[in-house]
């Protein structure tokens, strides 16, 4: 998608937290700080100026009942781009959402490859499904497949209990884990509980998504080791509807869930305020709707970490921790544009002004 329009971008460039600039230009699809020498055909865009924003749980390609066709990803990925999140961790989906890749009008994606869980103990035509001996095999297919990330289900309702418990016994996630280190992916969790969190992060995890199980004993093993949390809060607010929906059938489930839910921020600021890295991730696909950045941001100022540090875990600090450039020099020109100052009100994400993609305006 070659583009001759050289693009002015003028206001106030966040270019990292303390790093602000009145402008940059756009040429041949990438950033420079630099005036180009004889440009001619000149579109000035003008407001305050974030790298694309980070969605680093989502699930493009993936429905309610499990895979979806193309022209249903594709609005998905297109909801996503609309809201000005550029740039997308799936973690975990049954499609092959390769295809993607040569479209350069949709969000960059880093992959998870396909959920591994255990039988039965996940969300039916979602994962792949196995016992703990094959666990080893299976992540090594998916690290394979994805883009540097393999996705566990570490923890799920256990129907003979009646309530959520871990999934892998610890020797077969300490080998899987190695293995996928081994082969240069990280390794992420899904984890709503308490019990599989200390076996996971002994064992080397990466990431743990959700993370709602951390508790004054695993919060300062999540710090010393470094492992950082997607505490998906816009996932966490449907908790008591899931509760509600479980209670007849599995009433210690769904308490325990509404627990989660009631502790969820002081969770989250608990876990900020032990130096765990925190990043944005909404859970979209599934049951979930896309293009929800903006109120995740919101949810994490609500639980109390500071407003730069919220948007960092969207833009500077996300795409730093995902390996994707930002507003650099030579960069390719993902941005977006808003009327006022995020950092003033993170509540200006939910309405873009413009939103740049390689270079484009596309929205």
């Amino acid at each position: 998608m070659s583009d001759p329009t050289v693009l002015h971008v003028k206001g106030r460039v966040l270019a990292g937290p303390d790093d602000i600039r009145d402008e940059l230009w756009v040429v041949g699809g990438r950033i420079s700080y630099e005036r180009p020498a004889g440009a001619r055909d000149v579109r000035t865009v003008e407001g305050w100026v974030l790298p694309g924003l980070v969605d680093a749980h989502c699930h493009v390609g993936l429905g309610t009942h499990g895979p979806v066709p193309e022209d249903v990803a594709e609005k998905q990925a297109l909801t996503d781009r609309e809201a000005g999140t550029l740039l997308l961790r799936d973690a975990g989906s049954p499609s092959d959402t390769r295809w993607t890749d040569d479209r350069e009008d949709l969000p960059k994606i880093i992959r998870a490859g396909r959920h591994i869980a255990r039988t039965r103990r996940y969300i039916r035509d979602f994962a792949h499904e196995i016992e703990p001996e094959d666990l080893v095999a299976y992540v090594a297919q998916e690290a394979r497949r994805g883009d540097g990330w393999v996705k566990l289900v570490g923890d799920w309702i256990d129907r003979g209990t009646g309530d959520l418990s871990a999934c892998w016994p610890r020797d077969a996630v300490e080998a899987a884990i190695a293995e996928a280190h081994r082969l240069g992916a990280r390794v992420t969790a899904h984890c709503f509980a308490e019990d599989s969190l200390r076996d996971l992060v002994e064992a080397g995890i990466d990431c743990v998504e959700h993370a709602t199980g951390l508790t004054e004993d695993t919060v300062p093993l999540f710090a010393e080791h470094g492992v950082a949390i997607v505490p998906t809060l816009v996932n966490i607010a449907t908790f008591p509807r899931l509760a509600d929906g479980g209670e007849a059938k599995f009433p210690q489930w769904s308490a325990h869930m509404r627990r989660l839910y009631e502790r969820r921020y002081d969770t989250v600021r608990a876990a900020y305020d032990a130096g765990i890295p925190v990043y944005v991730g909404t859970d979209a696909g599934g049951s979930l709707a896309h293009g929800l950045v903006a109120g995740e941001v919101a949810e994490l100022v609500r639980a109390g970490i500071p407003p730069v540090e919220a948007l960092s875990a969207t833009t500077w600090g996300a795409r730093r921790w995902l390996g994707r450039p930002g507003l650099d020099e030579g960069a390719p020109a993902d941005l977006v544009v808003y009327e006022g100052d995020p950092r003033a009100d993170v509540r200006v994400l939910a309405d873009p002004r413009r939103v740049v993609l390689n270079g484009r305006i596309v929205s």
